[in-house]
């Protein structure tokens, strides 16, 4: 396979879309692509300024060297690792589009079910205007599609971080949703009772993160990641902030599943008296803590 700089020279007539996209394949699937034609497709997409969809229309289109210039950049850093997510500058999240930058951690389609829990508690619950914060909001997509999907709430999101915290704003702006963003540790600037929390801390331990592929490891910031020796350290944290600051009804928490026990019972050493659920994912391990607060 040719590397990418040697795109160009595919044919001794200008490449076509489709030969690219060939090649761009196999270079990335020899270099730790998992998902090589597909990432394929959605960085060709990129340079070219099309959708993904629009690429199967236009397999037999020459390319410039211009354009093969910019798929070469493009194939390159994904070739070292770097996501496409951060490549492109962004990622869907429940059907919304949802800018990333390396400052924040790129959405996961295992937080969806935090979400999905969360809209159906806040759509079942009438009456006067709800309060819901999201802690450690880093792209701001759980806060921004809440009030998306349940509109008129009154929602706060929480990040250390003043880079995550400027792409939260940003996407609540380009999606049109009102949230306010405080730059504190958990809720540690917040007072007053909120009717939901809800957060995805940072679970990988120390060990899982050294074994981690490349892509989260070498780009993805370490703060939004690691939970420490156990991967709790972040919860332990969290927890102590709520109890200390505010009052919630309800808190919703993401987990890894194989950390949800020990996560529980931190929650029942915290709050004695909470009632905790388990909300599994789409393979069936539970991904959610949903606790009702004593």
């Amino acid at each position: 396979m040719p590397r990418p700089d040697m795109l160009p020279e595919v044919a001794s007539t200008a490449p076509t879309l489709i030969d690219v996209l060939r090649l761009s394949t196999t270079y990335l699937g020899d270099h730790g692509s998992s998902s090589a034609r597909l990432d394929s497709e959605l960085l060709c997409a990129q340079a070219l300024g099309l959708r993904r969809i629009d690429l199967y229309l236009q397999f037999d289109r020459p390319l410039d060297e211009q354009e093969l210039a910019s798929i070469r950049e493009l194939i390159r850093r994904r070739g070292k690792g770097e996501p496409v997510a951060y490549i492109t500058g962004t990622r869907e999240f429940y059907g919304r589009p949802f800018g990333v930058t390396p400052d924040v951690l790129i959405p996961r389609p295992d937080t969806e079910t935090l979400v999905q829990r969360a809209v159906a508690y806040l759509r079942d619950r009438p009456g006067a205007e709800l309060r819901v914060a999201d802690l450690g909001t880093g792209s701001g997509c759980i806060a921004i599609t809440l009030g998306a999907e349940v509109p008129g709430m009154r929602i706060v999101a929480t990040d250390v971080s003043t880079a995550a915290l400027d792409v939260a704003r940003a996407n609540a702006t380009a999606l049109g949703i009102d949230v306010e963003f405080v730059e504190c540790s958990w809720v540690d600037a917040l007072d007053g009772t909120f009717d939901l929390i809800v957060s995805n801390p940072p679970y990988v331990t120390t060990d899982e993160l050294a074994a981690v592929d490349r892509d989260v490891r070498d780009f993805e910031p370490r703060a939004a990641l690691l939970g420490g020796d156990d991967g709790l350290d972040a919860y332990r944290a969290l927890l102590a902030s709520i109890r200390d600051h505010v009052t919630t009804v309800r808190l919703m928490l993401e987990v890894d599943p194989r950390h949800a026990a020990a996560v529980a019972a931190q929650v029942g050493d915290t709050f004695p008296g909470a009632i905790t659920g388990e909300v599994p994912d789409l393979t069936g391990r539970t991904r959610v803590l949903d606790v009702e607060m004593p």
